[in-house]
């Protein structure tokens, strides 16, 4: 019996360790789970293959006895935790996955890791990770044929399923809210347009979109994510005019987060004093200018040069900005303030179901003709638990730790889902489970 170690079982985790209790019979597998609160999984799998270890990281005798007895590593913890889990990894020559982006600490181990035969596959749940996957298959395929891509754009959102869109902002959390605040945050975003580089800053970042249409679905507003441009080796598309990778909302969620930036709601740089006395309405009002004889909302309008009764100041009334609720959080950022104002908002209700959406766009020329090939996937989730999210970031790494155990995937060292004898056995199973992509355009 070969023993996979996971550690970390949060919302994300749900699909991915019910997949790996349903195939441990079958592979020969058991499965342990170390986690806070791991003795609360009792009550949704009861397995001879499934053990449950309560585990805080402070315990560094007890992570290193469950790594030294495992054959896989999994960790879903945060991501700031992977190098110290990859150290223990090392030491005992274990396998690891994470689903999150290479930092310079992972890709520091790189060359240990090959030494030793083993592999750090890192960026192998949604985005990262079934995106690259994706798109790698896509562009090998045409490079097979001898065609030149030109323009490569991908984007990837978690959002709510029509069923379940009871809201003005078409958006609940799917996914962690902290990181949904502090999305697009930091240096400028950047990205090749038709031969140019382009540079977006954070204040201008949510009013800069483009729509793309999603057969059976509609519009989605796509708005740049990052450094589009690291891919462009990374996917091997040197050359290319155009590399644009970003993130889906519905409209008129940007226009309305638009406001949120412009103000400063969104900033996690500094503490906010006598925050836990504040109410909701006083945290916005804590950015405009005093005029006695305003209100917040009407020295807002101004200040935005919007319409005091328009779109985006309906949506801020709909969060409950300018209500005199007690905010209750002692020496908060403003992210955080604005974070916990959304959760009450935004929360998953029972039986909400969420919807993933993924789309790239490949323009290429083929025996000196230009064509056009679009790939989009839809996942709807069961409930608010067997998430849409859940499934596609728990379902890969469940995929890619059976496939390295089995001998299927043989690359070694720290990297990517970016080779075909990974991508391809993944993408494979994923059909089989409802995750699949449709393709229009010129085959």
């Amino acid at each position: 019996m070969k023993n996979i170690l996971l550690f970390g079982a949060g919302k994300s985790a749900f699909t991915l360790i019910k997949y790996l209790v349903e195939q441990s019979a079958e592979n020969k597998w058991t499965v342990t789970i170390a986690d806070l609160n791991a003795s609360s999984w009792k009550k949704l799998y009861k397995s001879d293959q499934l053990e449950l270890v309560d585990f805080n990281l402070e315990n560094e005798a007890l992570k290193n006895k469950l790594i030294q007895k495992a054959d896989l590593v999994i960790s879903m913890l945060p991501a700031f935790f992977h190098p110290q889990i990859a150290e223990s990894c090392l030491n005992y020559a274990k396998n690891l996955i994470t689903p999150s982006y290479i930092s310079p600490e992972m890709k520091a181990f790189d060359e240990e890791a090959k030494s030793k035969g083993l592999l750090f596959l890192n960026e192998v749940g949604l985005d990262p990770g079934i995106d690259h996957m994706s798109a790698m298959k896509l562009i090998n395929n045409l490079k097979d044929r001898g065609c030149t891509i030109e323009g490569f754009e991908s984007f990837t959102g978690g959002l709510i399923a029509p069923e379940s869109d009871n809201n003005p902002w078409h958006y609940k959390f799917t996914w962690n809210p902290r990181n949904v605040v502090l999305a697009g945050q930091g240096p400028a975003v950047k990205f090749l347009h038709n031969g140019k580089y382009k540079y977006i800053p954070y204040n201008k970042l949510f009013d800069r979109t483009e729509i793309v249409n999603i057969p059976g679905y509609g519009d989605f507003e796509g708005l740049a994510n990052r450094d589009s441009l690291k891919y462009i080796d990374i996917y091997g598309l040197q050359g290319i005019k155009t590399m644009y990778r970003g993130t889906f909302r519905r409209s008129p969620f940007c226009k309305a987060w638009h406001v949120l930036v412009q103000i400063g709601a969104t900033d996690d740089s500094y503490v906010m004093e006598d925050s836990e006395n504040m109410t909701y309405r006083e945290f916005i009002n804590t950015f405009l200018k005093y005029r006695e004889k305003d209100s917040v909302e009407m020295k807002l309008a101004y200040y935005l040069g919007k319409d005091v009764d328009g779109e985006e100041m309906r949506l801020l009334k709909w969060l409950g900005l300018f209500e005199n609720n007690p905010i209750g959080l002692k020496k908060a950022t403003p992210a955080q303030i604005l974070q916990k104002i959304l959760e009450e908002k935004w929360t998953l209700d029972k039986g909400d179901k969420d919807m993933i959406v993924m789309w790239h766009l490949l323009n290429y020329v083929e025996k000196g003709v230009h064509k056009r090939l679009e790939s989009f996937m839809v996942v709807i989730g069961d409930d608010e638990y067997n998430t849409a999210m859940a499934k596609t970031v728990g379902f890969p790494i469940g995929i890619a730790a059976k496939n390295i155990l089995n001998g299927t995937i043989k690359t070694k060292g720290v990297c990517l889902p970016i080779e075909a004898n990974i991508y391809e056995p993944i993408l494979k199973e994923l059909e089989t489970l409802g995750i699949r992509f449709v393709e229009k355009g010129d085959l």
